[in-house]
This record gives C-alpha cells, structure tokens and sequence, in this order.
C-alpha cells in the first residue's frame, strides 16, 4: 500500500473520530437540558403545590391594623361572640360560621326557622362567631369585609335579620362579590331600618375589621375543623349525623324543662 493511500485512511478515520465525539457531545447536551428542563418543572409543581397546601384549611384574619372595637353588647372570652336570645335561657347554641361558606348557608337554610322558634320562646340563646376561613383558602376579603358589615349591624341592633339576609344571598364560594362594600350595604336595604348613614360609614371605614381578624385568630387556636362549628351545651351537634331541626328542637325544649 502506497504511503499516500495510507495517509488517507488515517485522515478518514481521524474524521470518523472527530464527528463521533460531535455526536457524543451533542448527545450529552440533549440529556443535560432534558434533565434541567425537568428539574425545572418538578421544582415549579413543588412550588404549586407548596401554594396549595399552604391555602388548604387556612383562615384569613384580613386587615388586622387599628384598634379592635368589638361591636355593641359582644360577650364572651374577648368579647368575640354576638349574642341573640335570653341570657337565661337553658341552653347555648355556639355557631362559628363564615358569612362565605356553602356548608354555613346549608347549615341555616336548614335550621334558620328552628333556631329562630326557640329563641324567641326563651329556650335558647345563641352565640355567633365570625370566621373568615373562606378568605384564606379562596382568596379574596368578602368573609372579612361581610363579618364587619354584621358587627356593623349588631351595632344598629338588626344583626339576625342582617345575618340571615347574607346568607339568604350568599354568591358562589369562587366569587368574592362580599368584599364590595357597597354590595353589602344594598343587602341591608332589606333589613328594615339598617342602611343609615352610621351604617354605611361602619362598613366602609371596616370598624370592626380588627375585631373580626381576632375572631379569626381565635378560630384558628380553637383546634377546630371547620366551620360551620355549631356547639349546643358543650356538645358538637354538627358532628352528629343524626341531628335534625325536630331533634335540635326536642333536646332544648326538653332542657328548658329541667
């Protein structure tokens, strides 16, 4: 074989090595961006999914800036409950709701007329706590901004017919209409004498946002699972799953008895 054939046949393969090693690199650069580019998405389905878990279960106390001024004749630990009923009546129904929650309005749809015979028959008082649950796992401040707008009623002394009156017109739970002030305020168009400009001016300045971000807080160290929360006697009857308005009816009556 010739020197200049076996010149070529070097050359060639030193060619045939060079393109192999292209190849090689080219190869490693794929599987280094594959690998990244998936590194990438684990890490940003981390993310979402840390934001998720994050909002799951979470109550949103909201503005919690200025002085907390507790609505007119609110009892309890910290002043946190307003009251409807006798003070002597026999028995307590404690309702931690959210003015935003599917589960609250079901939970008054259902038991709104029961509640409503015994406490103005003396046999029973309830004290109601606002939360602002929704708020945190929905986004948005309408739980917040309705629960003041109640306080604000409390204030005028129309809370129960104001608090059934946001249930009555609940939006979606995805649907944060609550948090425009001037939505509620022509909710209380409904209640007789309560869209008065003291009104008014309580739900747009947030008064009670304060107190509301307190009732939240205390929800949130309460260890409890959800709302609504209602408690008769001490004795969690949401849990029930036998418990019906009759029932409710008979426990108090027969309370008020002894």
């Amino acid at each position: 074989m010739s020197e200049k054939n076996r010149e070529g046949k070097r050359t060639a393969r030193e060619r045939l090595a060079v393109e192999r090693e292209k190849q090689k690199a080219a190869e490693r650069r794929r599987r280094t961006l594959i690998v990244g580019a998936s590194v990438v998405c684990v890490l940003g389905l981390a993310a979402v999914i840390g934001v998720v878990a994050a909002n799951a279960g979470k109550d949103d106390g909201g503005d919690s800036a200025g002085p907390v001024v507790a609505p007119s004749g609110a009892n309890g630990d910290d002043n946190l409950a307003i009251p409807v009923g006798k003070t002597d009546a026999k028995s307590t129904l404690t309702v931690w709701e959210d003015f935003r929650c599917p589960a609250c309005k079901s939970f008054e749809d259902t038991y709104r007329a029961t509640i409503h015979e015994l406490t103005d028959a003396g046999q029973l008082k309830v004290e109601y706590h606002l939360a602002t649950i929704i708020d945190g796992n929905m986004g948005g401040t309408g739980s917040r901004t309705a629960a003041n707008a109640a306080a604000c009623a409390q204030d005028a002394g129309k809370f129960p017919a104001y608090h059934d009156v946001l249930y009555e017109n609940q939006p979606a739970e995805t649907d944060d209409t609550y948090a425009d002030n001037s939505k509620l305020i022509e909710l209380a168009k409904k209640v007789d004498g309560l869209d008065t400009a003291t009104f008014r001016t309580c739900v747009e300045k947030g008064t009670h946002n304060s107190w509301v971000a307190k009732s939240a807080a205390a929800f949130r160290s309460g260890g409890f699972s959800g709302t609504p929360t209602v408690i008769l006697n001490g004795k969690n009857i949401y849990q029930d799953q036998t418990m019906t308005p009759a029932k409710l009816k008979k426990q108090v009556q027969e309370a008020a008895k002894g």
